[in-house]
């Protein structure tokens, strides 16, 4: 028996095929092989086309079913991941009226901003756990107001797991979890934000219907199933933000676990059973997979926009014709602190972790006699971990202490030098699992169809790769100093 999960990502469509009773990965497929463009029409612009993610993860599906390594008959449940806070909207017959406005776009930041002043600070902050910030109920409200044609057609909102659900089963459903992603979700009376809905002038029957995380969000319709060559009417059982399933996927569930993952985006991301929020709304709170109205886990997460998206325009404009593991090896040959190089690595759009600042990318400090391509990718590959650093300082200011960080051995982790700045830089020990998001979305769809009776059950066979202790954490602590002195003058 197995179990099909997708992870929609920013840069390709991952899906992998899990064996239910040893709930490992039997086999893997990506499409396309290369990055997926980001359209950015204006300066802090962010679009992708949700027509393109569904052929692309039908290209996926059918590459991984050529493996031959199962009989894709068997597969008993479906699984997705997604980029989280992306914007779909479709009509009464399901076409999708404009490309997505997805999680790294900036141009809701104003709209969010005077919400958050009208709506009230503590309000917001007390209820929602967040600003409305540039998130998808913002980003809906700017196409209301700039695109009015578009808005008066919409029949439903939805994220994009939302959507590549639909393509499956013609259903559309969401979940406390994806709606508390978007601030449509008021924690402290459980139900979709009356304030966040009448501030901005949204009808509550844009919202699909509510359903738990994990449980039937509808099952393969036939003309679907004959497509993929699956079996008619399995079901789509879990959808969940890639963060949280990332989580799910390092078997981070208690209170108190954290998960890590540097993807196109960076992220560090605590599960905590309290209602917490960050007065300046620089981290988020948002419901965990396991989040119930009587278990009320959350999710605080980090997240810094430009980190995997870093490194790749570094390949592409200083070495395009190496590989990432050969980029690994040379940053390897720099000396800790890249002979005074300094990168900051924000060119991703707003971050919220500095306070929905734009600084863009920096390259600082070069000197022309001195910097090669070593000291180029190091003093990037360290740019990000003190990215995560001065991000994991802001979670310790809320509470969030963690004494180890479970990441899966995947993207930026892959490279020994990130992985050990990362450790040494934080002071925090990383534990390094197999699995990654598509995994975890086939785990996820296991748990809800009922395959596994619970979350645990679905991680009894969890093994530890490796394990990083800090080595360098007193020789890096001043040349964080310096980097976080050159962000401060930026910012």
């Amino acid at each position: 028996m197995y179990l099909l999960g997708l992870d929609i990502g920013t840069s390709s469509i991952k899906v992998s095929v899990v064996d239910v009773d040893t709930q490992k990965r039997v086999a893997t497929a990506q499409y396309p092989e290369e990055e997926v463009e980001i359209k950015s029409l204006k300066s802090g612009w962010a679009e992708q086309s949700p027509v393109d993610w569904w052929q692309n993860a039908v290209h996926a599906i059918l590459q991984l079913n050529a493996t031959g390594i199962f009989n894709p008959k068997d597969i008993k449940a479906i699984g997705i991941a997604y980029q989280m806070h992306g914007l779909v909207i479709v009509d009464k017959e399901q076409n999708v009226l404009r490309d997505s406005i997805i999680w790294c776009d900036s141009r809701a930041v104003d709209l969010g901003a005077q919400a958050f002043d009208a709506i009230g600070h503590d309000k917001c902050l007390q209820e929602m756990l967040n600003s409305p910030g540039n998130f998808t109920a913002s980003k809906l409200a700017w196409v209301k107001n700039n695109e009015p044609e578009i808005y008066s057609q919409t029949d439903k909102v939805m994220l994009p797991g939302d959507f590549i659900a639909m393509k499956f089963t013609g259903k559309i459903t969401t979940s406390i979890a994806s709606l508390s992603e978007g601030v449509f979700w008021n924690f402290d009376k459980d139900e979709v934000s009356k304030e966040v809905m009448e501030h901005y002038g949204i009808d509550q029957k844009l919202i699909p219907d509510i359903k738990p995380l994990f449980s039937i969000h509808g099952s393969l319709k036939a003309d679907v199933a004959a497509l993929l060559g699956l079996q008619q009417g399995i079901p789509v059982s879990y959808k969940s933000g890639d963060q949280p399933n990332n989580a799910l996927s390092l078997n981070v569930l208690k209170p108190g676990e954290v998960a890590a993952t540097a993807g196109t985006s960076g992220v560090i991301y605590g599960v905590s059973n309290e209602l917490t929020y960050d007065p300046e709304s620089r981290v988020n709170t948002f419901a965990h997979v396991t989040y119930a109205k009587e278990q009320k886990h959350t999710g605080v997460l980090l997240c810094i926009n430009g980190t995997g998206s870093m490194y790749r325009w570094a390949k592409h404009n200083f070495a395009p014709h190496l590989s990432y593991a050969a980029l690994n090896d040379l940053a390897a040959t720099a000396p800790i602190g890249s002979k005074g190089l300094k990168v900051l690595p924000f060119g991703n759009g707003a971050e919220r972790m500095l306070n929905n600042k734009y600084t863009g990318a920096q390259l600082l400090g070069i000197d022309l006699n001195l910097h090669k391509q070593a000291e180029i990718f190091r003093a990037v590959q360290e740019g990000i971990a003190f990215a995560f650093r001065y991000g994991l300082d802001i979670m310790r200011e809320n509470g969030m202490q963690p004494k180890v960080i479970r990441a899966g051995m995947a993207n930026l982790f892959l490279s020994e030098v990130f992985a050990q700045t990362f450790v040494d830089v934080t002071g925090v020990p990383v534990e390094l699992y197999e699995n990654d998001g598509s995994v975890g979305a086939a785990l996820g769809a296991g748990i809800g169809a009922g395959i596994f009776e619970s979350p645990e059950a679905a991680f009894t066979q969890h093994e530890l790769i490796r394990y990083l202790e800090p080595k360098n954490s007193e020789a890096y602590e001043p040349i964080y100093a310096e980097w976080k002195s050159l962000l401060n003058k930026a910012l």
